[in-house]
């Protein structure tokens, strides 16, 4: 067993990451929440929340937790908002389509299916971006668990999504939020209006914003640019406007989906540079910091054995059996598995796993995440309330 290197950490899943958020808000309005052997509320938030009628969750994507103390001072509303659990920690991989699927259905990764930013489908002999995902394969048939959106509005809740108007139907928005009216907007200030609205509309009522701005920002320039900082002020304004308009009876929590961090050039190892690493290879997938390597029937042990043996302390290479073991991604439903690659290399450090040939884009980019470090992983967790509930 090789088990994670101490920079490294397993997700707590069923007690403290993004997955319990969603299934917490749910129950603060009464909802019976099913997650298997999971509780329906280990943050305690019906108690946290208690007496709010409305709920919503907003989740700012790639505002992890350290970068946000880092710079408080650029966003006061959210400086100034509770901490009613302290840190959650993203799933594995810690990247957008997993924690959005994670925190819809209120389940670990190994649950849902979605196990990374590019996955292979087994048997077709070709990959999936669930980015760029629209209706093949089925998103009902790939991530075919009940949402936490369906059980509300099962409980009579209404469910309402509000994102990007570019992300109206598709394949990940049907996977992830099902069972919610998605609304799509077209600018921050369309976002708080809408979901506002959304909040007031019923006598109980979830909501779940989502704002993509502040990761593309940090991926294209880094997090430690004039343009990233300016950003967040941007969003922290729109925050602001949530918390003064909330009803009385209603509750806010903001979250993200992952941290991320800079990568200079000195740590990108180049893997189209090392072409010992593509014998008996079948499929990369995966990401810069989060890798699924698919092996040719019969070369797996030599592929293991490769990639570990290169790759060094750059990154936890472990084997499919290794890495479903060892719990980072949840407990995985057996149907699943074939996802995760024969190898799973996951980069450690401000280490990244590139392809300039094969990912160019991709392989340009100034800030990454993935992988299991405590940056990756660290999520806020921030609540506001209506006046009633103060």
């Amino acid at each position: 067993m090789t088990l994670l290197p101490p920079d490294l950490a397993v997700p707590p899943y069923g007690a403290a990451t993004l997955a319990d958020v969603l299934p917490g808000a749910a129950a603060a309005l009464g909802v019976p929440i099913a997650r298997g052997d999971l509780p329906a509320d280990p943050l305690g938030l019906a108690g946290a929340l208690g007496g709010a009628r409305r709920v919503m969750v907003l989740l700012v994507d790639g505002l992890g937790a350290d970068l946000l103390r880092a710079h408080a001072d650029l966003a006061p509303t959210l400086a100034s908002l509770s901490r009613p659990v302290g840190d959650l920690s993203a799933p594995c991989p810690s990247t957008t389509p997993v924690s959005l699927a994670t925190l819809g259905t209120g389940l670990p990764p190994g649950s849902h299916g979605i196990l990374g930013f590019v996955t292979d489908i087994p048997g077709e002999d070709r990959t999936l971006n669930h980015i760029q995902w629209a209706d093949d394969p089925d998103p009902d048939v790939w991530q075919s668990r009940r949402t936490v959106f369906e059980q509300a509005r099962a409980a009579g809740v209404a469910a309402t999504a509000v994102g990007p108007y570019a992300y109206a139907g598709s394949g990940l928005t049907r996977a992830a939020y099902r069972g919610a009216t998605y609304t799509g907007v077209v600018s921050h200030g369309d976002l708080s209006a809408l979901a506002l609205r959304s909040l007031a509309a019923t006598p109980r009522s979830l909501v779940y914003g989502y704002i993509p701005e502040l990761d593309l920002t940090g991926h294209v320039r880094g997090v430690d640019s004039p343009s990233w900082r300016a950003q967040l002020g941007l969003i922290d304004r729109l925050v602001e406007q949530l918390v003064a308009g909330l009803p009385d009876d209603a509750a806010l929590l903001v979250t993200a989906d992952h941290g991320m961090l800079d990568v200079p050039g000195e740590t990108r190892f180049d893997l189209d540079g090392e072409s010992d690493l593509a014998d008996g290879v079948r499929v990369l997938a995966g990401e810069p910091r989060a890798r699924y390597v698919h092996a040719q029937p019969g070369a797996e042990d030599d592929v293991l054995s490769r990639w570990r043996e290169v790759l060094g302390d750059r990154a936890w290479v472990a084997s499919r059996d290794e890495a479903v073991a060892s719990g980072v991604f949840g407990p995985v439903d057996d149907a699943l598995a074939a996802r995760i690659g024969d190898v799973v290399a996951l980069a450690r450090g401000s280490w990244a796993l590139v392809t300039p040939e094969q990912e160019p884009g991709p392989s340009r980019l100034a800030a990454y995440h993935g992988s299991l470090t405590a940056t990756e992983l660290a999520i806020p967790l921030l609540a506001a309330r209506g006046r009633a509930l103060a």
